[in-house]
Parts: structure tokens; sequence; C-alpha cells
């Protein structure tokens, strides 16, 4: 955590001193702002906390509530949100308070006797070590609290306009060419209207979104076809595995998937309700918590389940449906102008809750508009920048439906419709790194450099998240995970592992492909960082870390170059903490097959790996930047 470099803070060091539009934030919504978000989902909510971190940019997110969400039906928390929650500064609260998932069980009937359930099998949750961060299950309002403290802590001071209901939209032009229709929706103004302008508008507002209706978008893809009843339960039971991750197939057809919740005695039961006839009108969502209790204790037999008290229950439809398009530009209207209005998470997608994607995939929306916006709204970039974000999206969604179709399915089958006894288990297994979030991978594009380089660092994938390795920071000898120490500020990130050559006293004038980069990166007039602003602090735009070969003994600081030590805060204060030597016992050179003449990775604000370069590679580096950095140079000093 960096703190102390304007001046001596004796309070808690994540709340930022107030800055920019934070000064003197009103307490009431504007009438114009810059970006105006409908709805505090995890999408909404996770968008509005990137945003929060631009101190100029005014930013308000709107919910239909009166308040704060008391309990949410999302709860499945995968490793890439845990990593994502890393760079937000909450994962090790959130991860202290949730339940955490190291192995999944499947039941089945018993072959000697079917009418009871034994197990079958079980396995590792992350059986191949995708990321270091575990899989969690923790209630969707938690996650909104922690995005929400994330914004009262940044410098803009921001929260939720809880009593506003997004009513309708049109675009046309001016500074603020979206006006957005309100209407109250409690307190002394409730059932008035209230009309915002805004330069652009974030749609997070679930699968029922009006503001994908009002840019004439709709959902489209596979008609439900299959019902689940679930419910979140305090219950006795002697299921021995009623604290494990289960799927749970009875001889009958009717399955059941358990996911235990925090707390320790909180679990949730998706109950299989069968087939919907299409005659059906919505009737079996009329089915009663008692029916939901009593299917479930027909399939665990010959266990039982003695529910003490039910603190949700639902019955939803299972559908696949999509959107063609994330933004407000038409077919006809692509490359004749930038998109003002987006839409995220069930507002585009919708799909089962049994493969824990929901949330998960919303909030890579909000995390993939966010910085984008911010990077338009400051100056840092051009407006097509936001074109990207239809474009990289709306491929990931449909590659979840197409996912979670095999996988609810799967859930569906009877024992004998199965193609192996194990079929269900080594799907699950095969599968995992897809619903931990790691096979996300950008195609190349302004954002995404070609794989021409990708031998230099083979285990960071162009187009895919930055997987961290650990590390050991010179200045104080402390080991850490790389990675972990990006933080969601909106800045890119430029790592430079170095070539062989140790940077020591009296060898400052060796010949080293890193010491010349770090000359070019401060000096040169095509570096991507001479497009700091003119008064910013020198890493303002850019995080730019170095990591030697060396073990961190060998690496005299002092003769580190002075771009990877940049000066900070009003007193230009030497920072030291991007100097990196490797762990002896995971040498990440070894771990990430990184060529050990040197590689330049560069990633994105949002995790994900945009370029690998060789360390001679300037010109490159300086054309792969250039399309990104035309923005207007009239950012706010941050």
């Amino acid at each position: 955590m960096h703190f102390h470099h304007h001046g001596y803070v004796s309070g808690d060091p994540r709340v930022q001193p107030v800055a920019g539009v934070g000064v003197n934030r009103p307490a009431q919504l504007p009438d114009e702002v810059d970006v105006l978000i409908v709805g505090t989902g995890p999408a909404g909510m996770l968008t509005a906390a990137q945003l929060s971190q631009f101190p100029g940019i005014t930013t308000r997110i709107v919910e239909r509530r009166d308040g704060r969400l008391a309990i949410g039906q999302a709860d499945g928390i995968q490793a890439r949100s845990v990593e994502t929650f890393q760079a937000f500064g909450f994962a090790e609260r959130i991860i202290a308070e949730a339940y955490r998932i190291t192995e999944m069980a499947f039941w089945k009937p018993d072959p000697l006797n079917p009418a009871n359930i034994v197990r079958a099998a079980r396995t590792l949750d992350d059986a191949h070590g995708i990321s270091e961060f575990p899989h969690l299950i923790v209630n969707q309002a938690r996650v909104l609290d922690y995005f929400a403290e994330v914004m009262a802590n940044a410098s803009t001071r921001m929260s939720p306009d809880y009593g506003y209901e997004f009513r309708s939209l049109e675009v046309g032009e001016g500074e603020y060419p979206v006006t957005v229709t309100l209407v109250h929706t409690s307190g002394p103004d409730e059932g008035l209207e209230r009309i915002v302008r805004a330069k652009y508008v974030v749609g997070a507002d679930g699968a029922r979104s009006k503001v994908r209706e009002s840019i004439g978008c709709t959902l489209a893809g596979d008609q439900a076809n299959h019902a689940w009843g679930v419910m979140d339960v305090l219950a006795n039971t002697d299921f021995p595995d009623i604290r494990l991750k289960c799927a749970i197939q009875s001889n009958d057809g009717g399955s059941i998937l358990l996911i235990p919740r925090e707390g320790g005695h909180l679990f949730r039961m998706y109950v299989d309700l069968g087939e919907v006839p299409a005659d059906d009108h919505g009737a079996v969502r009329k089915t009663t918590i008692e029916q939901i209790i009593a299917k479930a204790n027909a399939i665990v037999h010959p266990y039982t389940v003695d529910v003490r008290n039910v603190a949700w229950h639902s019955v939803y439809e299972v559908g696949h449906r999509l959107t063609d398009r994330f933004d407000d530009v038409r077919p006809e209207e692509m490359g004749t102008r930038t998109p003002r209005v987006f839409i995220t998470g069930d507002a585009c997608h919708t799909h089962s809750a049994k493969a824990g994607q929901g949330m998960n995939v919303s909030m890579q929306d909000g995390f993939n508009i966010g910085w984008k916006l911010g990077h338009v709204l400051e100056g840092r970039s051009p407006e097509s920048l936001l074109s990207t974000y239809s474009a990289e999206r709306q491929v990931i969604a449909k590659n979840l439906i197409d996912f979670d179709k095999e996988w609810s399915t799967l859930m569906a089958k009877k024992p004998e419709e199965f193609a192996s006894p194990s079929e269900l288990e080594d799907f699950y297994v095969s599968t995992a790194e897809f619903p931990a979030g790691f096979m996300t991978q950008y195609t190349p594009s302004m954002l995404v450099g070609s794989p021409a380089h990708q031998e230099l660092a083979t285990g960071f994938t162009i187009g895919k998240r930055f997987k961290s390795a650990p590390v050991v920071r010179v200045c104080d000898t402390n080991p850490l995970h790389l990675g972990h120490q990006a933080k969601a500020d909106g800045r890119w990130r430029i790592y430079v592992f170095a070539d062989a050559v140790t940077p020591v006293m009296g060898k400052e004038g060796a010949a080293s492909p890193a010491a010349d980069l770090a000359g070019w990166l401060a000096n040169a007039p095509d570096s991507p960082l001479a497009a700091t602003p003119e008064g910013a602090d020198a890493d303002a735009w850019f995080d730019v870390k170095v990591i030697y070969q060396q073990d961190h003994t060998s690496i005299d600081i002092n003769a580190v170059p002075a771009v990877f030590k940049p000066e900070v805060g009003p007193f230009k204060l030497t920072y030291l903490e991007n100097v990196y030597g490797t762990d002896p016992a995971a040498d990440i050179f070894d771990l990430r097959g990184i060529d050990r003449g040197g590689a330049v990775v560069v990633v994105r604000p949002d995790q994900y790996v945009a370029n690998v370069l060789p360390l001679t590679a300037t010109a490159e580096l300086a054309a792969f930047f250039a399309p990104i950095l035309q923005g207007r140079q009239t950012a706010v000093s941050r």
C-alpha cells in the first residue's frame, strides 16, 4: 500500500485524500454527469469502483431500491474474481469471511440399492494450480458492500444514489448527448420524473434491462425448458458432505447441486424440478418451498434434510440468451460514430446459475468498460477505444453460454444417459480453467498485440490475464507475488524482465538491453511515458517495474535506472518498490517461460496481457501505444 508521499497519514491509509470532483461532490444527483451507471449489481458497482479512481470524472450510479442489497442471489466467486478483488484491495478480507471450495464430491445411485445415493468420487477444485487464489462462496451483497467501500474511500468519495428507477434515454448531440429520464421511487418526490444528461451511460440493470430496450437490443437464444428450485437454508441433516460442494444424482434422474455457504451453517441447494412442458405458462414458478424441500429429501435418500430456516428461495427456468452487441452503435452505424451507451452483465447475457459464472463474468464486463471510459474522459485515449468493449466482451459471453449449456445439460441428465459413469466429474476437472475465469483470451486489436514474440514469455499468453508468480522486492527484501502489486488504478503496466547483466555500482556503463530500454522509456519523445501530462507524477499513467534474473542480494538499488525509481508526490520522493529480484525457490523466469535475454510484458489496466516484446523493440513498443495515446492531452493530474 502506497501512502505518506503527500505527507504523514495518521488515519486509515485505504482512505485516499479527497480530490477532484470529490471536493465539492453534491449529495443530490446532479443534472449533468460524465458517466451515469444504472444498477448497483456486481457489474455496475465494479464499473463505479474503477471510475472512482479518476478524480476528475463525475460518475454517479443510480439504483431503484432505497438502500443496499440485503441478500443477493449470486454467491460463487471464481479465482479470477478474487484476483480482481486483490487489485481493488479487499481480497484478504473477503477470503476470511467466505466459504472456500477445495474439493467437490459426486454422489450417484448405489449400484447395489439404486434407491439410495452413495459418494462415487471426489475431485480437487483446482487440481492444476490454475491460480494462487481460492474458489469462494460469499453472498453477492457482501461483494457489493466491498465495492461500495472502495468507492467511498476513493478521492472522488463516490456512493450510490438510491431511489431512482431508469425509465428511458435518448442519444443526441452536444457535450452531454445522452438524455436520461429517471423516476423517484421513494421519498417526498416518489413518482416524479428526473432528467439527467450524461456523456456516457452504462446499463447494469439486469436481465429485464430497460437500458438495453432503449438502445434497441434484445436478448435472443434458447427458450427455457428445465426448472430448478433454489433455496438458502439452515438445516440439520445426516448427509455427510453437507459442507462440501456436491453434485448429487438420484436414481429417478432428479439431481441437486449443493453449495455450502459462508458462516459454517448456511447452504444452498439447486433442486431439479424437471422439464417444463411447453404449455406450462409459468406454473412451475408457483412451486412452493415445501415442495422444493420434499423433492430435495427424495433425491438425497436415505439421508434427510430437516430445514429449520429459509433465508431465501426461488424457482427459475434455465435459458441461454445473448445480445448481438453490447453498446448503442447499430450495425449500419459501425465506423461512423463511437458508442455512448453500454450494457453489462445480465443485461446482455443470461444463463443458468449452476456454473457460478453470472456475477463473475459480469464483473469482468465492468472492469473492461470502466478503465476505458476513464481513459477517454481523462483525455488519455481516443474515443475509438470504447468500441473495443462490445467487440471483446460479446465473444466472451458467447463462449460462456456455450459452456453453460453443456454443464447444465449434464447436470440434468439421468444416470443411464451418461456415456460413462465418470462423465460428469471428468467434465468438471477437464474444464476447470474455464469456470475459474482464465480461458478468456482477447484477440489482436488496438489493445492486444500480435503473438510475434510470444516465445519470449510463453507463460504470459497475449490476450489472457497476467498470471502472477513469486518475486522478491529489492528495497525491503519482501517476498511477494508480482501480480498482486498491480492495483485497479487505471494504469498500464510495463514489466521489464531484464537480461543477465546485474545492476551494481561501477558497472553502470556495462552493455545492457534493459538499461538501454530504461533510457529510452525515460527520455525518448516516442516513449509511451512521454504522454504523461506535465505536472503529473512520472508514474501517473504507467506503472513500470523491473524484474532482474538475480536474487535480491545481488542487486544494488542505486545502480538501477531511474525510470524504475520514479519521483512521486509533491516532495518528489523516490519510489523504490518497483525493483524486484527472483525468488530462488520459484524463479519467475522459469515459471513463466521468460527468455534469459529478457522481455517486455505489457499489461492492460484490467490485468490482461497486451503485448510481449524484446527489450530492444522500442519502435514496436512505441507503435503499439501510439493509437492508444492519441487522445486529447488534457488529463487531470492525479
